[in-house]
């Protein structure tokens, strides 16, 4: 292959979007999506079987689990160490704890409202507390081992990654605030690296095997893809494929698919939801 048919393959790419693979099914709106031991669970908000867990390759329903003792929900992320989900519980300021087939279900005190989780490297619970400026790190069973607090111009945080660098992306900016954007974050919280604006409320974040960003830009109705220092590389998911906006991401890396929660918004109230899930 010479240079030209290397630079034209490489331009293509960039100027690719995602394939939708399948549409897992609609109903109330959902608020996080991730995958686990080869299935994907979905998140959504009623008064019981709040998962619904289906199978990665035939996107099949299994089983439904309920959230004990939930009253808010508004994030989930999975540990694959620990082959456990966790979901932040906005109203009652905690997070709920369940291995994959719904036994063994324990919560814990964050002290603060609860937003975005992840899982880092360390095995260990990322939680996002947008109210109190902070990330706040637990270990598996609860227990507050680290918080950082995020410089003063990273304002009311949805959602924070850390990086194997020890950095953190993070997300911030909702309607009425001026700034929306992505950072970089130094590994003490005290100093952004690099940043991108150009978001209307970035809800919810995946980062890849390279440490590329994804973005879920809810209110521009698209997801985008950064590079590893934020510069912007192409649309991954735009608003033709979507009935509404987008505010949750799961990338399975090694299978190639990013799973995209897709909610509708009507009089400021989710009125339906769904899961998109994409070829990347």
């Amino acid at each position: 292959m010479n240079k030209s048919t290397v630079a034209l393959s490489w331009t293509c790419c960039l100027c690719t979007v995602g394939q939708v693979v399948h549409t897992l099914p609609e109903g109330p709106e959902v608020w996080g999506v991730t995958s686990l031991a080869d299935e994907v669970f979905l998140l959504r908000h009623k008064e019981r079987d709040q998962l619904e867990v289906y199978d990665a390759t035939t996107y099949r329903l299994q089983r439904c689990l309920t959230v004990p003792n939930y009253r808010g929900i508004i994030d989930m992320t999975s540990c694959e160490h620990y082959l456990c989900v966790y979901v932040s519980d906005d109203i009652d300021r905690c997070i709920h704890r369940l291995d994959s087939q719904g036994k063994a279900a324990t919560q814990w005190p964050v002290n603060n409202e609860p937003r975005g989780l992840s899982v880092n490297k360390a095995h260990n619970l990322l939680v996002t507390c947008r109210y109190a400026h902070k990330i706040k790190e637990f270990s598996t069973h609860g227990d507050l081992l680290h918080e950082i607090t995020l410089p003063g111009d990273v304002i009311k945080p949805w959602h924070a990654i850390q990086l194997t660098s020890g950095q953190f992306v993070v997300c911030h900016g909702s309607l009425g605030h001026p700034v929306h954007r992505v950072c970089i974050i130094s590994t003490d919280g005290r100093h952004i690296v690099h940043s991108h604006d150009r978001c209307n409320v970035p809800w919810h974040l995946a980062v890849d095997q390279n440490e590329c960003v994804y973005i879920a830009d809810m209110f521009n109705r698209r997801v985008k893809l950064l590079s590893s220092t934020l510069g912007y590389i192409r649309a991954v998911v735009t608003g033709d494929s979507l009935k509404g906006e987008p505010n949750g991401l799961c990338l399975d890396a090694q299978a190639g698919r990013l799973y995209v929660a897709d909610n509708e918004l009507k009089d400021d109230k989710y009125t339906a939801g769904r899961v998109v899930v994409f070829r990347v």
